[in-house]
């Protein structure tokens, strides 16, 4: 009877050791399922949004992950949803000019022979497309609502990124004056006007950035830049004002050319020659 029971006994824990092991093994291929579900989590494809807001913040998530290919398609699904949507044209701008830079460095690397790489200014690209767009969409809700400062800072980078840098200091200069305390529009505001040579009111954007926040790298690598140019231009100007100074100073006249009355001969002082002997007559 004992030798039944210690058997019986050695069972059950045999039993019990192996459930556990099975929970176990059960337990690590969950966690390595949800591992491997979050690792190939790039590679799931972009779903279908019904909601613009929800594919622009994929877009924008995307896109900060650096899964270009699939943030344009977000976006491209958000525009669609929403075609007045400005913030998703103007991602899904900086989302084929980084498509397009990438193009363009392959290109550069691997030149073939005998072929014009050169595009058309005629032809826009993509990017430049959804720049225009997002300008449009920007100017569309500043119509409706002028003290959106927000708006007028990314319809200022909208137009840098068309280089059209005269409208973009405008729009800059607009989002400035309604929120003078922010340092990233002070920041883009100054770079905008080094892309201009306004130099001087550079200095004093950028100055006024850093002032709102010391740790303002960007601004203070772009006062660098802007104090040497205000020097630089400073300095052409001093030479050319030297250059018409020069220029404009009367040429002396020859002292010896024209005598004045006190280095003229004076008559009285002139020797007259003395007259000729008179003939003598003939005897």
């Amino acid at each position: 009877m004992r030798c039944f029971v210690f058997v019986f006994t050695i069972c059950l824990i045999v039993s019990a050791q192996i459930g556990c092991s099975g929970n176990a093994v059960s337990n690590n291929a969950d966690s390595a399922s949800a591992v491997q579900n979050v690792g190939n989590h790039s590679a799931a494809p972009v779903p279908e949004f019904t909601n613009d807001a929800e594919a622009l913040a994929a877009g924008g998530k995307y896109l900060d992950d650096g899964e270009t290919e699939k943030a344009i398609e977000a976006l491209t699904q958000a525009v669609k949803l929403n075609p007045d949507l400005a913030e998703a044209h103007f991602k899904l701008g900086i989302a084929y000019a980084l498509i397009e830079a990438r193009a363009d460095t392959t290109a550069a690397e691997t030149p073939t022979p005998n072929t014009k790489s050169k595009r058309s200014k005629e032809i826009k690209t993509n990017s430049e497309k959804s720049f225009e767009k997002a300008v449009a969409a920007y100017k569309k809700v500043l119509a409706g609502n002028d003290d959106d400062d927000a708006s007028y800072f990314n319809l200022g980078l909208a137009y840098n990124k068309l280089n059209e840098d005269e409208d973009a200091a405008k729009s800059l200069k607009e989002a400035v004056t309604l929120k003078p305390d922010n340092t990233e529009y002070q920041t883009e505001l100054g770079s905008i006007y080094i892309k201009l040579a306004k130099y001087p009111e550079a200095v004093a954007a950028l100055k006024k950035a850093i002032e709102l926040d010391a740790s303002n790298a960007k601004a203070e690598e772009l006062l660098e830049k802007a104090v040497a140019g205000r020097k630089r231009v400073s300095y052409t100007s001093e030479k050319k004002d030297d250059k018409k100074a020069s220029k404009s100073e009367p040429v002396k006249e020859d002292e010896e050319a024209l005598p004045d009355s006190d280095t003229k001969p004076n008559n009285r002082d002139m020797k007259l020659p003395k007259p000729p002997a008179p003939a003598k007559s003939p005897r």
